[in-house]
């Protein structure tokens, strides 16, 4: 009987430290998510005003809680937040650090993903087209946050201890992810990739061809 009064005392502990703290952290994502949807808002106000070709895309849908969709010219950005709280793996650099050596709270996270898509893929509903992950955004219980990612965000945001989610910080973010998806181009598919179609997918699609399309390789999880 002592032995289960043991386990019941362990998991009530767990329930009140590890448990809390994760729902700690999804509630400073969901903080940081939204001041993320509102800081594309005020990004798409301030540059769209200097755009002159109506042909040029730039507008935000949100699609659910948990998802936004930008669509910025020839590309679509998604930006989604995960449901979960994950623990950094322990080779991670960032273990390095006295922020997470001190407090192995610190250590764990919610996460934002920021997908690149080609924006017809959207339009036309293509399914079998790929988009990359070109970012991620970790947020801990403090709202401190760190950045993995492709260009600008691969190395400006990666210590947690003095990255915060202060306003010009998701502004920089932003920018640099708008940055990232607007210089990189489709590239053509080998010809032996297209040489070849079925009569069903030249009736289904037209023009389109139900072939695959991609971005250039970006960051993979």
């Amino acid at each position: 009987m002592k032995k289960l009064e043991t386990n019941r005392q362990t998991i009530l502990n767990l329930l009140e430290s590890k448990s809390k703290l994760k729902q700690d952290i999804s509630q400073e994502t969901h903080k940081v998510f939204l001041k993320i949807k509102s800081t594309i808002e005020e990004e798409i106000v301030a540059i769209k005003p200097s755009i002159n070709d109506d042909r040029i895309r730039l507008h935000a849908e949100e699609r659910g809680d948990n998802e936004l969709k930008v669509m910025i010219g020839s590309d679509a950005l998604i930006f989604h937040m995960h449901s979960n709280v994950f623990r950094l793996q322990d080779e991670h650099e960032a273990w390095n650090g006295k922020y997470l050596k001190e407090n192995q709270s610190n250590g764990y996270f919610g996460i934002i993903n920021i997908y690149n898509f080609l924006a017809d893929s959207f339009i036309y509903s293509r399914l079998n087209d790929s988009g990359f992950l070109i970012g991620r955004i970790f947020v801990n219980h403090e709202s401190h946050i760190m950045v993995e990612g492709e260009g600008q965000l691969g190395f400006l945001f990666k210590d947690p201890e003095t990255n915060t989610s202060e306003p010009q910080v998701l502004k920089h973010i932003i920018q640099s992810s708008f940055s990232h998806a607007l210089d990189f181009d489709l590239l053509t598919p080998p010809y032996e990739m297209v040489e070849e179609i079925t009569l069903a997918q030249i009736l289904e699609i037209s023009a389109d061809l139900q072939m695959k399309t991609s971005k250039r390789m970006g960051f993979k999880q």
